[in-house]
């Protein structure tokens, strides 16, 4: 047993060690995809907003509609899509809009600081809970949509194409916006402890993700949200409160895509007039 012993550490040692570089190994990737995936709730909950619209128009031009039978959601997705007045999903979707415009015009923002320093626990609480609930209802409504048959993408396309690339814009805003204030907080903190700088993988694999989620859906569901406001109106139907809220959260979602193209087209003409000031000048310094 004594000669046993020192071995037997060695090799608890060397098993330890290796433990700890698969986990350092595979500790950023998982850190990178899950980073990803929580991003994607908020366009997410575009999709089930538009979704939402698309039920309530239903129900107000027709007198019955199946309700999913005998899920455990059926409450919560009876709160989201069968009554007319905003749900907890409209208010904190447009609480995290409004906190991206913002945040786009002033570069402030309203309850999580961008910045690499550590997050004070009462603000990462908050971030828990905003993700926490927009992950649930996200999640479960979607899948309450799934099973209902709702699909937004019947009422074909009102806005122009330019119109449509603003949003794509806006909506990736509020993307980041919500990625780098709550998703990026809550797993950095529980993953490593601390905060961790963007890299550009992670940075092109979130475009790519969401690129993809735009064009396999949203590009044509998120249309619902002004067109069941104007088909109602065109019907001399009534407009609910969350039909108003769901119009104006894509018109918001678009003045922050505008804020994005000026800002993008004022930086690259300063960026150019720079760049000629400073051809300009090599040849008089040469000359001198």
């Amino acid at each position: 047993m004594g000669l046993n012993s020192p071995e037997t550490h060695h090799n608890s040692v060397t098993g330890r060690v290796v433990f700890d570089s698969v986990t350092a190994a595979v500790r950023e990737p998982f850190r990178i995809l899950t980073t990803i995936l929580l991003s994607l709730l908020l366009p997410l909950s575009f999709l089930l907003l538009a979704r939402i619209s698309t039920a309530h128009y239903l129900l107000s031009v027709s007198d019955y509609y199946p309700i999913p039978t005998q899920p455990a959601y059926s409450s919560l997705c009876s709160l989201l899509f069968y009554t007319k007045n905003p749900s907890i999903l409209h208010l904190l979707v447009s609480f995290l809009s409004v906190s991206s415009l913002t945040h786009a015009l002033t570069g402030n923002t309203t309850f999580i600081s961008q910045s690499p320093e550590p997050l004070t626990r009462p603000r990462l609480y908050v971030a828990w809970i905003l993700l926490c609930v927009l992950q649930v209802c996200v999640g479960l409504g979607i899948e309450g949509s799934i099973a209902a048959g709702i699909d937004g993408s019947g009422f074909g396309q009102e806005n122009s194409f330019v119109c449509r690339l603003i949003l794509f814009f806006g909506l990736h805003e509020t993307m980041l916006f919500w990625g780098r204030t709550v998703v990026k907080p809550v797993v950095d903190d529980t993953i490593f402890g601390y905060w961790r700088k963007e890299g550009w993988v992670e940075k092109v694999a979130l475009g790519l993700s969401y690129g993809g989620l735009w064009w396999w859906r949203l590009r044509e569901e998120v249309e619902s949200l002004v067109m069941v406001p104007e088909v109602k109106r065109e019907l001399m139907m009534g407009i609910g409160v969350a039909d108003f809220v769901g119009w104006w959260l894509y018109y918001l979602t678009v003045t922050i895509g505008m804020v994005r193209v000026v800002k993008g087209l004022i930086s690259t003409v300063v960026i150019l007039t720079r760049r000629r000031e400073g051809g300009e000048s090599r040849p008089n310094d040469e000359k001198v």
